[in-house]
């Protein structure tokens, strides 16, 4: 005779296995991909996030509304349970927040510099964070790079401008650091500049490097600085892009775009492996390049300037690859401002001037579809792609949803103004972090 102790006993561990098989096969997550810099997990804008909203509000399909201090083009980094925002404040402090991704209350804020200023469009605060999951790095155009640890400890702090002199592009610095193989990069490229044009510049001697700086994360210190010698001229000098990482026939390499010129180096040393032109071919004095290449089954997306064509190189070779390497190019609405996007094999240019996005065919540049996204604004943001759906984000603030398949499909139109909005849309743990010049959105189903 069983006692009734134990025959309790064995119906308790029957409802508790019962129960924890049930969380198991209904309950369980799927698998929550984080976003640790400006391009997201993949560095193309892409994750394999699912089960995000196609359409919401600003109160439908909201879960936070975060207010920030300040407006900035630097989009949030996510990683677990924490968002990371890099902004300005009304008293012109440069700061790094760490808010909750799950309820969007402030952790934690820190004053990482002062003297924000505005120059046209663009702010001190334009770069995005980076983050290592134990680590967040940020730096401002005032050349002020800092990391701090999950709790706001700060680790270390340096100012880039003060060490090799105030940078000299027209529009303030815009490049983003990148973290790739256990170290951290910075790109620096900039221009001679004429006194009149960059009088935030002013003060230091005149002779300015374009330089890829190589940092230990841990603490700080160099691991290499490579001058990047150009021959372009003026403002042709200057890029706005961030270095991207490209595991190269020869070994890992680190791409920058910029001054008429795309060039890997090797993670390692920083010594200039390749160097491809053809994105200035009449010497045009004000060619500055703003979005980032793309790295896509061996081949660099990189998008000429003001209109021209946009290169497909293949990666690989020594020395001047120009007319070995170059695979094709799009004529047909280029890409001036935002970085394209790589998503389920596909190649997605959004000419943001124009409103129009191409989707392309990636061996070939053959053009698949190409439509109108329906919006008077201009683009500046960069899409996501991530759950089959692709996420632009006007300047306005409309939201433009499409579908990532074969043929060009809108799926939603959202306005939700807050102008002027530059940042990009951030994709993880099922939730979309959408920046306004006053909030941050965090967007996801119920």
């Amino acid at each position: 005779m069983i006692e009734p102790s134990r025959l309790v006993n064995r119906r308790v561990s029957r409802v508790a296995l019962s129960f924890a098989l049930l969380v198991l096969l209904l309950g369980t997550p799927g698998r929550a991909e984080n976003w640790p810099q400006w391009r997201g997990p993949y560095f193309n804008g892409s994750t394999t996030e699912t089960n995000l909203p196609t359409q919401w509000s600003k109160t439908e399909n909201v879960a936070w509304v975060a207010q920030l201090p300040g407006q900035s083009g630097a989009t949030p980094v996510v990683w677990e349970d924490s968002v990371f925002v890099s902004t300005p404040d009304e008293q012109k402090n440069l700061l790094l927040l760490c808010l909750d991704r799950k309820s969007g209350q402030v952790r934690w804020r820190k004053v990482v510099s002062e003297g924000d200023r505005q120059v046209g469009l663009n702010n001190a605060a334009s770069p995005s964070p980076a983050t290592d999951g134990k680590r967040v790095f940020v730096m401002f155009a005032t050349g002020d790079l800092a990391a701090f640890d999950f709790a706001g400890q700060e680790l270390w702090k340096r100012n880039l401008a003060k060490e090799y002199g105030r940078f000299a592009n027209m529009w303030m610095l815009g490049s983003s650091p990148l973290l790739y193989g256990g170290k951290l990069y910075v790109q620096i490229l900039q221009s001679n500049p004429r006194p009149e044009d960059y009088t935030h510049a002013l003060g230091d001697p005149p002779a300015r490097e374009s330089f890829l700086l190589c940092l230990d994360p841990q603490s700080g210190t160099n691991l290499w600085r490579h001058i990047r010698p150009t021959d372009a001229i003026s403002e042709s000098q200057e890029a706005y892009t961030s270095p991207l990482p490209c595991a190269g026939a020869q070994g890992a390499e680190i791409l920058v775009l910029g001054a008429d010129y795309v060039t890997a180096h090797a993670a390692d040393t920083g010594v200039e492996v390749w160097r491809c032109g053809g994105l200035n071919v009449r010497k045009e004095h004000h060619w500055r390049m703003v979005p980032s290449a793309v790295v896509a089954e061996g081949l660099i997306i990189a998008c000429a300037p003001r209109g021209d064509p946009v290169l497909a190189i293949k990666d690989g070779g020594k020395g001047l690859v120009t007319d070995a390497q170059i695979a094709w190019k799009l004529k047909e609405y280029p890409s001036d401002c935002v970085t394209p996007l790589f998503y389920r094999g596909k190649l997605f240019v959004l000419d943001g001037d124009h409103q129009v996005l191409t989707c392309v065919e990636l061996r070939t540049g053959v053009k698949k579809w190409q439509g109108n996204l329906g919006v008077s604004h201009i683009f500046r943001a960069s899409p996501a792609g991530a759950d089959g759906k692709i996420y632009c984000l006007s300047e306005s603030g409309t939201a433009v949803v499409l579908e990532a398949g074969d043929e060009f499909k809108i799926l939603a139109t959202i306005p939700m103004g807050e102008s002027p909005v530059r940042s990009s849309i951030a994709v993880a743990h099922g939730g979309l972090f959408i920046r306004t010049a006053k909030n941050l959105y965090c967007v996801r189903k119920p």
